[in-house]
């Protein structure tokens, strides 16, 4: 039986993966759950946040009322820029991400395998609609990739697999999956427990996800 346990809400997670964000870390955010890292950067950190359609420096959301829409992320959201912050060709944005220039991504996720293998781009239904946009340009390019997701499906199947069925994104590039009960390392020896939610225990944890889950 499983104990009772609170999930972190979309903000308590984003604000997880802001804590282990460092001082000075140049880090693109993907389009979802990841744009919410913005709003949680502590102010006293200074950490460059870039958008893939060319903008470095961006700040957290507007206010409401203060919304630019001249000013938005990948996602087509409003944002803010912070002083010293620059806009530049998406050309230019691309050769930052494939130029090895990012220090971190944090992207969404279908599907992360045990190793690191991540799957975001297409569910490989017929109906469905792929949208890869710069995903495998950050996957590849970051430092380090971050995944930030629900661990469960709507059908309560765990997006962490043992292989991925849903096409590639990229292969071993996920170090951190960041999730709504627990955050998890990716090695090529397996998955790592990092941290999980009051109430969540080791085993029942890896009762979930079906994968054995080194301390």
């Amino acid at each position: 039986m499983i104990m009772s346990y609170q999930k972190r809400s979309k903000d308590q997670l984003a604000a997880r993966v802001a804590q282990d964000i460092p001082e000075g870390a140049v880090v693109n955010l993907g389009i979802g759950q990841p744009t919410l890292v913005a709003n949680h950067i502590p102010k006293t950190r200074e950490v460059l946040l870039h958008s893939e359609n060319g903008l470095l420096g961006m700040g957290p959301a507007p206010a409401a009322g203060e919304e630019d829409y001249d000013l938005i992320n990948a996602g087509k959201q409003p944002v803010t820029l912070l002083p010293g912050g620059s806009y530049f060709h998406h050309t230019d944005s691309f050769a930052m991400m494939r130029g090895g220039h990012l220090d971190i991504c944090v992207l969404g996720a279908f599907q992360v395998s045990a190793t690191g293998d991540l799957a975001n781009w297409h569910t490989g239904e017929k109906d469905a609609i792929p949208a890869v946009g710069g995903a495998m340009d950050l996957a590849v390019g970051a430092k380090q990739t971050w995944v930030m997701m629900d661990l469960l499906t709507k059908q309560g199947e765990s997006k962490i697999v043992p292989a991925c069925t849903y096409p590639l994104t990229g292969i071993a590039c996920v170090k951190r999956v960041y999730t709504d009960v627990c955050t998890l390392d990716c090695t090529p020896q397996g998955l790592k427990l990092v941290d999980l939610v009051d109430g969540l225990t080791h085993a029942e944890l890896e009762k979930m996800i079906g994968l054995p889950i080194a301390q």
